[in-house]
């Protein structure tokens, strides 16, 4: 099943996805929500970053090959770094370069949405709390990432968190196909089965750090081939299974 946020007539809400139309949700799926009011074409609807998230978890270096590419060694345990719900940005909406960055990278991801409240959860109740999964693109500012050794504000900017176009709840996550296209051209291409960390490790230790509330996203890293975007880009994040998420790219005020 899909699952999205679309913005219309003046309302953000939740909606199920149903071939090419979306029925309106009362609420958010995770929480029940339920089918009110007329179905809409697909096409005709704003469709926004498809949770209301409170946070955005994030691992750094969690496929082998972009360890690899970035020179580091292997983690020991998730790598773990946060990027602000205001960084979080929809599907078609422009990534704004920042004039504080002179290089900034896409990093396509698989990303998760938590359905319940999850505090010390085993593996197995991490499985059970990961509501469905999603698109992202990590944009990073690497300059400032080099400079300030920690990530906030390479990872932070507005605009710097695309997710989407919707959540598909039917899913392995175990070996996935994840492609970045910039302006057409392969960057990124790699799989899931790469991951160094599984999903349930993944939320399972996150969740013995932070409590997860339900609609907060998980990133899970991303393959190698990360590289500068440039005003006038279209940068696109294409996930077995799930969809693509595309972003023009402008230069930021």
């Amino acid at each position: 099943m899909r699952f999205c946020r679309f913005h219309q007539d003046g309302r953000d809400q939740y909606g199920k996805v149903i071939g090419e139309e979306v029925v309106p949700l009362h609420a958010p799926p995770w929480s029940g929500g339920q089918p009110f009011g007329k179905r809409q074409q697909l096409r005709q609807v704003e469709l926004l970053f498809p949770s209301d998230a409170s946070k955005v978890v994030a691992v750094g270096l969690n496929y082998r090959k972009h360890a690899e590419e970035m020179g580091k060694p292997l983690p020991a345990e998730p790598l773990l770094f946060l990027k602000p719900s205001t960084a979080l940005n929809s599907p078609g909406h422009p990534i704004l370069l920042p004039r504080e960055s002179q290089e900034v990278h896409h990093e396509a991801e698989l990303a998760l949405v938590i359905g319940t409240r999850l505090h010390h959860a085993s593996e197995q109740e991490a499985t059970s709390g990961i509501f469905g999964l999603t698109c992202f693109n990590d944009v990073t500012a690497r300059d400032l990432q080099r400079r300030d050794v920690q990530y906030t504000r390479a990872k932070g900017f507005d605009t710097f968190a695309p997710a989407g176009p919707w959540i598909q709840t039917e899913l392995s996550p175990a070996d996935l196909r994840i492609v970045c296209r910039v302006n057409g051209q392969v960057r990124q291409d790699g799989r899931t089965s790469d991951m160094i960390f599984s999903l349930p490790r993944l939320v399972s230790f996150i969740s013995g750090v932070m409590t997860l509330l339900p609609g907060d996203i998980v990133t899970t890293g991303t393959p190698p081939g990360v590289g500068r975007l440039v005003a006038g880009d279209l940068v696109e994040v294409e996930i077995e299974g799930i969809g693509t998420l595309a972003s023009p790219v402008h230069l930021g005020s």
